[in-house]
C-alpha cells in the first residue's frame, strides 16, 4: 500500500510535541494530526478503559467519528501509533486503512531476528534528513 497522506492517532503527546507526523514528513508523506478536542477525546478513551481491559462499543463509536473527519479531507491511512488503539479499531470498523504500529513493530522486529532486515542504525529521538 502506497500511503500519499496519512492521519496519525495516538492517545498521549509527551511535552506537547508532534513526534510521529514529523518523522513521516521527513519520508515525503503528508499527514496530520488530530485536533485538540480529538487527541482529548482518544486519550480519555485510551487511558480510562482499553488500559484497564475495558472496551465498549461506545469508545468504539467515537474513535471511528474521530478517524471518519480525516477521512473525507482525503487521507488514505490513518497511522494507530498506541497499542491499545487496534484493539478497538480493528479493521472492520475503521474508516480508513489502518497502520497498526504494534504488528508493524512485531513484523520488522521479526524481519530483523530472522536476517532479513539489518539492524536499524535509528537509537531514538527524531528522524532527520
Amino acid at each position: 500500500m502506497t500511503v500519499a497522506n496519512v492521519w496519525a492517532c495516538w492517545a498521549h503527546v509527551p511535552h506537547g510535541r508532534p513526534g510521529p507526523p514529523e518523522a513521516l514528513a521527513t519520508r515525503g508523506t503528508a499527514r496530520e494530526v488530530p485536533g485538540r478536542d480529538d487527541r482529548r477525546a482518544v486519550g480519555d478513551i485510551t487511558f480510562d478503559e482499553p488500559v484497564n481491559g475495558v472496551f465498549t462499543g461506545g469508545s468504539r463509536e467515537a474513535y471511528v467519528r474521530v478517524i471518519d473527519r480525516p477521512a473525507g479531507r482525503g487521507c488514505d491511512a490513518v497511522a494507530l501509533v498506541c497499542t491499545e488503539i487496534p484493539l478497538l479499531v480493528t479493521p472492520g470498523v475503521s474508516p480508513l486503512p489502518r497502520l497498526d504500529s504494534t504488528r508493524l513493530l512485531a513484523r520488522a522486529a521479526f524481519d530483523i531476528a530472522v536476517g532479513d532486515r539489518d539492524l536499524p542504525a535509528w537509537r531514538g529521538g527524531l528522524v532527520v534528513g
